[in-house]
C-alpha cells in the first residue's frame, strides 16, 4: 500500500524540494518565486538565481509543504501569509479579493507542483488539506486560493500550478470573486 505523508519544506530538505519541483510543469523554471518577486525582477533573474529559495526554506514558519509518496518527494504546495507573497497585491486579477492585502492573517495558496509520475493519485488534494491545516496552526483567519476552473476553460498541466477549482471546492472553499471566466478567487474562513 502506498504511503503519502506531508512535511514542511525546510532548508535541510532542499534535495527533496529540488526533486519535487523538477518533476514536470513550471516548477523547475519558476522555483516558486513568481509570487515573491516583482515582474521585472523575476524576468531578470536567472534560473539559478530563482533556485535560491533557501532563504524561504530557512524561515521559522515553513512557507511551503512537501508531499512524500513512499519516502520520495512527490509534490509541493506554496502556502504563506499573503503579504509574504507581494506580487499578489500587484496582480490585477487578484485585486478583487474582499480581504485587505496587508492582513497577515490572510494566507494564500499559490502554487502546486506534483511530479508527473504521481499525478492522478490525489496528491494535490492532500497538499491542499495540509496547507489549510498549516495555515490554521499558524493563526490564519482566512485561506485564499486562485485556482483554474477547468469546466470554464481547458487548461494544460502547466496552467494547473494554481490548482483546480474542483479540488478547492471539495476542500470546503467558496468562490468570493471571479476576475476572469476561468480564474476564480476562493476562500475558506478558519475563524
Amino acid at each position: 500500500m502506498t504511503e503519502i505523508r506531508i512535511a514542511a519544506a525546510s532548508a535541510d530538505r532542499f534535495d527533496d524540494v529540488e526533486h519535487a519541483l523538477t518533476g514536470g510543469g513550471d516548477g523547475a523554471s519558476c522555483w516558486c518565486q513568481w509570487w515573491m518577486l516583482r515582474a521585472k525582477d523575476f524576468s531578470a533573474a536567472t534560473r539559478d538565481e530563482r533556485r535560491e529559495l533557501r532563504g524561504d526554506l530557512a524561515a521559522p514558519v515553513a512557507s511551503a509543504l512537501l508531499a512524500y509518496v513512499d519516502d520520495e518527494a512527490a509534490g509541493w504546495v506554496k502556502v504563506s501569509p499573503r503579504p509574504d507573497q507581494p506580487r499578489l497585491a500587484r496582480t490585477r486579477n487578484f485585486q478583487q479579493s474582499p480581504e485587505p492585502f496587508d492582513d497577515p492573517s490572510v494566507w494564500a495558496i499559490t502554487c502546486f507542483v506534483v511530479r508527473r509520475e504521481h499525478r492522478g493519485n490525489g496528491i494535490a488534494a492532500r497538499l491542499l488539506d495540509a496547507a489549510v491545516d498549516h495555515a490554521r496552526a499558524h493563526d490564519a483567519r482566512v485561506v485564499e486560493g486562485y485556482p483554474v476552473d477547468t469546466a470554464a476553460a481547458k487548461a494544460s498541466a502547466n496552467d494547473l500550478y494554481h490548482g483546480a477549482l474542483s479540488t478547492f471546492v471539495d476542500a470546503g472553499f467558496t468562490e468570493v470573486a471571479r476576475p476572469t471566466r476561468s480564474r476564480p478567487i476562493v476562500s475558506l474562513s478558519l475563524a
